[in-house]
């Protein structure tokens, strides 16, 4: 039902007239101008991009991606303020009600010498609170309105609706943002997340995103520190004293509220002269926002916290962060809270404790080590490819990342909601891109296969040991589509590590095999035990079972009834193959299927 509404919306959204806004006042020129750093070069391209497109006569929808502390706040204020001078509103949705207050300080700070009234709405305020500037919003007494999941009540109407920014998108349900959007379909957007997402978004969905990378660290910004450690009281001590020393303070991160007092404790036992303060989200808000608010001005040194501080809290000061049991954390959990410390020019340290990493699992072991090695600035691209190794090669296979999102990345996410589009496009008769109606006569019923199987295809240890190239290798072989790509691909393989192993030979017919299932119409392939399982497609009212090519295969596997067996199972379709020894004789059969 999302899928069928986003694309109505999306539809209607590319026939819409949005606002077109003015070009730059001398009042946009007086903001950019007042910013107290100078700007870097993608901020610079990223800021033209944005403006660029608000003055558009359709509405913009852009994402910005940028590592943790890269400046998109930036970004997202002088677009704000742009939609302000032309007398729009503006709604700003954050994931946390920290992160909400974090954004109001830095636009009130930002804007305080400019005409322009900034309010936020989170579980922090009363109700009374709430019902008075939902007025204001109503009347058009408030510019700039930043707030959770409040936004999207039904009381809160906008008198006139310019821009919408989403920060943090990835932690939104797709129903959240969408909510936001149905307000007004000629609303601008602007999306900005840390968790960067592989370039070809930019022909994402309906190729009504448009992609802007902010690479480019701010200068003199150093690199966190990452450091795997065992529990050791000496360490902690020496950590948290050198940091307060130095004047700075620091986070410790424990995800568990039950006992996160007893933390404290140690905390205090070990360091008796600091001050430290308990923060977590089962607590009244405005005792959490007293503390917050006390933490970012100084009067503590230490912060032992849940990971409520995960997203956005911004507090140069800070330049130690301690992670307590940080095998449970996903990777892009650990790099975003990294993230939190590091934001100035000082040297900061990202200390991970961990039981003995021989008790841990061997998925936890990778997870830190990559962690461990990608800590460099701008990494985040690295470590939000969830590290495909850690999966095998899981966006190449599919294999193991059915259903989770945040394991899945955006890609995936991205090829199952086309998919889902695609259907619905189909059951409403709804016009195809131009690009797909010159090929409709070989269209195409599946975007993807899946393919899963106990053969070893992958790229071992021994032949490519750095984890970051590897990465990059599954990415490249993933993206290739013509054979000829393949074989130069082997071929620079060779060149550069040596004799190509029988596993990344494998791999490569696991591509080839994966392209031709989907133009025959295989949704799944299983390859186990030398028995090959090809799946057709799961909608069993799908246009497939009338086309040509499904009539092609069913005379094909007439004159070789023998060896293939057309069978159904729980209303599912498929053909199983006997004695197939290897992926290379996999993709021969199917092959020899597709040239009829």
């Amino acid at each position: 039902d999302i899928a069928k509404d986003l694309i109505l919306l999306y539809a209607k959204r590319m026939d819409s007239k949005g606002f077109a806004f003015s070009p730059d006042s001398y009042l946009q020129n007086e903001l950019e101008a007042s910013f107290q750093f100078e700007d870097t070069p993608d901020q610079i391209k990223a800021t033209i991009a944005v403006k660029e497109d608000m003055e558009q006569p359709y509405p913009m929808d852009r994402l910005i991606c940028g590592d943790v502390g890269f400046g998109k706040t930036e970004v997202a204020i002088r677009a704000a303020f742009k939609a302000v001078i032309d007398g729009k509103q503006v709604a700003l949705l954050v994931p946390t009600t920290i992160l909400a207050l974090q954004h109001y300080k830095t636009f009130t700070s930002r804007l305080k010498d400019f005409p322009c009234t900034v309010d936020y709405i989170c579980r922090l305020r009363g109700s009374k609170e709430i019902s008075e500037i939902s007025k204001q919003i109503e009347n058009g007494k408030v510019d700039i309105i930043i707030g959770t999941h409040r936004l999207l009540n039904k009381e809160i109407k906008f008198k006139d609706l310019g821009l919408l920014i989403i920060d943090e998108e990835q932690k939104f349900g797709v129903a959240a943002k969408e909510r936001l959007r149905q307000m007004k379909t000629n609303v601008d957007t602007l999306t900005m997340t840390a968790t960067p997402i592989p370039r070809t978004l930019q022909f994402s969905l309906l190729g009504s995103r448009d992609l802007s990378i902010i690479n480019t660290p701010p200068p003199n910004r150093l690199p966190v520190e990452t450091e795997i450690i065992s529990f050791d009281e000496d360490i902690i001590r020496d950590a948290i004293n050198y940091e307060v020393e130095r004047g700075g303070q620091v986070f410790f991160v424990h995800n568990r509220v039950e006992d996160i007092k007893s933390v404290e404790e140690i905390v205090k036992r070990l360091c008796p002269n600091v001050k430290t303060c308990i923060g977590h989200g089962q607590m009244e808000s405005t005792q959490l926002e007293k503390i917050i608010l006390d933490f970012m001005e100084g009067d503590y040194d230490v912060l032992v916290s849940t990971t409520i501080i995960e997203n956005g809290i911004d507090i140069p000061n800070a330049n130690t962060i301690i992670i307590n049991q940080a095998q449970n954390f996903g990777l892009s959990d650990l790099h975003q809270l990294r993230g939190r410390v590091g934001r100035s020019n000082r040297k900061a340290f990202c200390y991970l404790i961990v039981p003995p990493l021989t008790s841990l699992t061997e998925d936890a072991r990778r997870r830190l080590k990559a962690i461990e090695s990608f800590s460099e600035l701008g990494s985040g691209f690295n470590i939000a490819m969830q590290d495909l190794d850690i999966r095998g090669a899981g966006n190449l296979l599919g294999g193991e990342q059915s259903g989770f999102i945040s394991d899945i990345g955006f890609e995936t996410y991205q090829k199952i909601l086309a998919e889902a589009f695609n259907e619905i496009r189909q059951e409403d008769g709804m016009s195809l891109n131009e690009g797909e109606t010159r090929f409709k006569e070989e269209e195409t019923y599946i975007t993807d296969c899946v393919i899963d199987t106990d053969f070893e295809i992958l790229i071992p240890d021994d032949y490519v040991n750095i984890v970051a190239e590897k990465i990059r290798l599954y990415k490249e072989l993933d993206s290739l589509t013509e054979d000829i790509e393949i074989d130069k691909f082997l071929e620079e393989m060779k060149d550069r590590f040596g004799p190509v192993p029988s596993q990344v030979e494998q791999l490569t017919y696991t591509v080839k095999l994966r392209r031709i299932a989907v133009e025959l119409g295989f949704e799944r392939i299983t390859l186990k035990n030398g028995i090959m399982l090809a799946y057709f497609v799961s909608n069993q009212l799908s246009s497939y079972y009338q086309s040509n090519k499904f009539a092609k295969i069913l005379s094909f596997l007439q004159t070789k009834s023998k060896r293939f067996k057309l069978k159904e199972q729980r209303d599912k379709l498929y053909i199983a193959v006997e004695n197939v020894k290897s992926m290379e004789s996999a993709y021969k059969i199917l092959l020899e299927m597709n040239n009829i």
